[in-house]
């Protein structure tokens, strides 16, 4: 293999908006600096849950758009217009956890906030970053926010 050909490593970050989040998405994309490694950012979105019937959504209701944007905000807000490394925004459907999840099969490494919305307070660790930590299939490095807030 020539210097030129070395592997090409990713390291994914989930994103969901909250301050831990955002401090696991600098973490990250220090990281792939580090190691030259695409970083992915995700985000995931579900449709609201009823019982037994479909709430009306408003005629522009699209929780894929809204939560893409979202996201992109974030990342501008956090890394600023160009990072400086390869960087990839996905925006899935699904519950955090076990999305996130399935993409460690190709990953390097996952990073994630210690807690993100909905977490309850005075927890140390969110129910997703510790489903994480015990089902990837890559390391997991789980960002606890600066000042041990939410």
């Amino acid at each position: 293999m020539h210097a030129d050909a070395a592997p090409h490593h990713t390291v994914v970050v989930g994103v969901d908006g909250s301050a831990s989040s955002e401090d696991a998405l600098r973490w990250a994309a220090k990281q792939a600096q580090l190691t030259r490694a695409k970083l992915s950012v995700v985000a995931m979105w579900e449709f609201p849950t009823s019982f037994g019937w479909a709430p009306p959504y408003p005629p522009d209701f699209d929780p894929e758009r809204d939560t893409r944007e979202a996201l992109e905000k974030t990342v501008r807000s956090v890394l600023g217009e160009d990072p400086g490394f390869e960087l990839e925004i996905t925006v899935l459907e699904g519950h955090a956890a076990p999305t996130l999840t399935a993409l460690t099969a190709h990953a390097d490494l996952l990073v994630v906030g210690s807690r993100g919305h909905g977490a309850f307070a005075g927890m140390l660790l969110g129910s997703v970053s510790e489903y994480c930590a015990s089902h990837a299939s890559c390391p997991v490095v789980v960002v606890r926010h600066a000042d041990g807030a939410p």
